[in-house]
């Protein structure tokens, strides 16, 4: 068995963690201030779980992420994900051709016309073709990566608090993680999912300059989310739209806003940021009047004052494809560009496969790999 080293507790650290210890491996996680902290991107009570994807690769991908989902609720003894169905609808989102690729992968699903949809859906107001697939739901981050560092711990991982990675470096036929105080860590594998950190960190990983050079530019966004009260008492779906004039996205608020209404956020329309460091903290005024007036036009059967918001972190590759490569016992599994959270704990899976050099990761993940 090997020594590894994860830096970073969201949902990817936590879910690579619990894979490399229920190996036997012996894991050390390092997360800066506290597991799923609001400084990240792996907070809160409100993730979209969807199968709808333009492309084979990433259904096919959700598909066996939701077997691992389904492991992970039966070894945590409780449930993460809450089913809830998703609407997809807009001319840009193509919603035959995401049916045309779920019919490939074997997720049910229906085609609505929009009149059909606003039917059986009136707080919605679709202007297009919707597809509706009824295995969507809304996943609990914050407790599905307590869940996963409860089950890593209990397989003898150790998982430190408070802990800001500074650099790593050589230690002999090993690595030093060294924090920003100068307390240090050895391992003989460092996991680096740091997200919206990684842009201050990718430097001073110690990684060869070939594999820099190829590294995409990362561009992190401090994303505004709004929570709008229900009009009545049916239940939403999740629900991503997506029109030549903006692309917005939809799911219950969950405990994050007292389960009274519907989280809808414009997706990458927050102000770009070097890295999470930059981040404020602070509603995007102008964001806000773009969401509401959404909520005005599109979702009639919400109130269109927001009575809670947020911010949080997006950050991207140019692709929106995840990277996870590495060399000489570094391995990098972030950044999810936004869209990870439903594939956590298969991302840990195959990061633990990378890491450990047990399997290379599928291509469109790898630097320079294309699909």
């Amino acid at each position: 068995m090997s020594t590894y080293v994860v830096v970073g507790a969201g949902l990817t650290g936590a879910a690579t963690a619990w894979q490399l210890a229920r190996r036997g491996h012996e894991v050390t996680v390092l997360e800066r201030t506290a597991p799923a902290n609001a400084q990240g991107s792996s907070h809160g009570s409100a993730r979209i779980f969807r199968y709808g994807y333009p492309d084979v690769f990433y259904a096919q991908l959700v598909v066996e992420a939701r077997a691992e989902w389904s492991e992970l609720e039966r070894v945590a003894g409780e449930q993460l994900i809450t089913p809830t169905g998703a609407l997809d609808f807009g001319v840009e989102r193509d919603p035959a051709g995401l049916a045309r690729v779920f019919e490939q992968v074997g997720v049910e699903h229906e085609l609505l016309t929009r009149e059909e949809a606003a039917s059986r859906w009136p707080g919605l107001a679709p202007d297009s073709d919707v597809l509706w697939h009824p295995g969507a739901g809304v996943i609990d981050a914050e407790r599905s990566v307590l869940a996963m560092l409860a089950a890593a711990a209990a397989d003898g991982a150790r998982v430190e608090h408070g802990w800001p990675v500074h650099r790593v470096e050589r230690a002999g036929a090993g690595l030093r993680v060294v924090a920003e105080d100068g307390r240090t860590v050895e391992a003989e594998h460092v996991v680096v999912a740091a997200g919206g950190w990684l842009p201050d960190l990718l430097g001073s990983l110690g990684l060869p300059e070939p594999l820099l050079a190829a590294f995409p530019p990362l561009t992190v966004r401090e994303e505004n989310a709004f929570h709008f009260r229900y009009r009545d008492d049916r239940p939403w779906p999740t629900f991503i739209h997506k029109s030549p004039a903006i692309q917005v996205y939809g799911l219950p608020g969950g405990r994050d806003a007292g389960f009274a209404g519907q989280k809808v956020a414009e997706y990458n329309g927050g102000r770009a940021i070097p890295s999470a460091a930059a981040q404020r903290g602070v509603v995007d005024e102008a964001n806000r009047a773009r969401v509401t007036a959404y909520v005005e036009r599109m979702l009639p059967g919400l109130d269109p004052e927001p009575y809670a918001e947020t911010t949080c972190l997006f950050t991207n590759t140019p692709t929106e494809d995840f990277v996870i490569d590495g060399a000489d016992g570094v391995t990098i599994a972030s950044p999810c560009s936004g869209h990870g959270a439903k594939f956590a704990p298969l991302l840990g899976r195959i990061v633990a496969d990378a890491a450990g050099g047990e399997r290379t990761p599928p291509e469109p993940f790898r630097l320079g790999g294309v699909r």
